[in-house]
């Protein structure tokens, strides 16, 4: 039965994905905002909402492997499989702002991550904790970045007041594909979450291990379908902005809330993933830098260093 239930929950991601970047794109035309900003916030929030739900429950039952794992397995995933096959398919075109602001921006938060982890041997203390403190700092930090958004959607939209929206894109007609889109993406991520889980674990796969693969690969399917769908569109800022967008809040606001609601004690084997988390966004800055896009031989080197990554932590585990 859990196996039909994946299925059906995949089922539910590819359409659901389709109708949300249908919807969601038609929205920035008639707010008259760059796709790029429905991608880094609509579109990024609502994909994230599986890693919220998952890591928000893990920590409320003080699983916090599960909770930590998530997250950083869900942003790796995000930054070489999902980026590697959207860019397979249609050549990601890159913005000057996403490159300039919005990529360092994902890495401040990864540094910031880094440093608020390293109680031992930055405080001195007996054990590595993301306190309620530190999740503090990381929901001021999403403020900063909720604010520079608006403001640049603010100025966007008054530099294209006078760009004609054909009659057929209304606002009823987006809204609800947009809604009903999300819905089916959420629904469909946490029933191939809880089922996929439900498969590890009858296989014998550590907490960490699930929570490093399993989880993190069933809530980044919304990411990787609708960056996937986004690219099939040729949509590519939606793609780039719902990765991009996506891994801050995954940092930012999901660990931000789940330390809040419960301390999380740290791994010490998760400072490694997260170093390579950071060294992932630092290929992507660099790619994004060649020609202003990421073309399908970049793609192919980012979707590759996930298998790597794969057989690594399944070693190492």
């Amino acid at each position: 039965m859990a196996y039909i239930l994946l299925l059906i929950g995949f089922l539910l991601l590819i359409k659901g994905a389709d109708y949300f970047v249908a919807g969601s794109s038609n929205i920035a035309r008639l707010l008259r905002v760059p796709p790029i900003l429905i991608g880094l916030t609509i579109v990024a929030f609502g994909t994230s909402s599986p890693e919220a739900t998952v890591s928000i429950i893990a920590a409320l039952e003080g699983s916090a492997d599960v909770s930590l794992g998530n997250v950083v397995g869900s942003n790796i995933f995000n930054l070489t499989l999902v980026v590697g096959v959207a860019a397979f398919i249609f050549p990601l075109k890159v913005e000057t702002e996403t490159i300039i602001k919005e990529i360092p921006f994902t890495l401040l938060a990864s540094g910031a991550l880094l440093i608020l982890m390293g109680d031992v041997v930055l405080q001195g203390f007996d054990s590595n904790l993301l306190t309620r403190s530190d999740g503090l700092i990381f929901l001021l930090f999403l403020s900063v970045f909720m604010y520079y958004i608006i403001e640049i959607g603010l100025k966007s939209r008054n530099g294209s007041k006078h760009e004609v929206i054909p009659k057929d894109i209304t606002w009823g007609k987006n809204s609800f594909l947009t809604l009903i889109g999300l819905g089916a993406i959420v629904f469909g991520g946490d029933m191939v979450v809880d089922n996929g889980t439900e498969i590890a674990y009858s296989l014998g796969m550590s907490e960490t291990l699930v929570g490093l693969t399993i989880i993190a690969i069933g809530t980044s399917l919304p990411e990787l379908v609708t960056s996937i769908t986004a690219a099939f569109r040729k949509e590519s800022e939606i793609a780039l902005g719902n990765i991009v967008g996506s891994n801050i809040f995954n940092i930012l606001f999901v660990l931000g809330a789940s330390s809040i609601i419960s301390p999380l004690p740290i791994n010490d084997k998760v400072f490694f993933d997260v170093i390579i988390m950071i060294a992932l966004t630092l290929v992507l800055l660099l790619f994004s830098t060649t020609h202003y896009k990421v073309g399908k031989k970049e793609g192919f080197i980012l979707a590759f260093s996930y298998f790597i990554y794969m057989v690594y932590i399944i070693v190492r585990n």
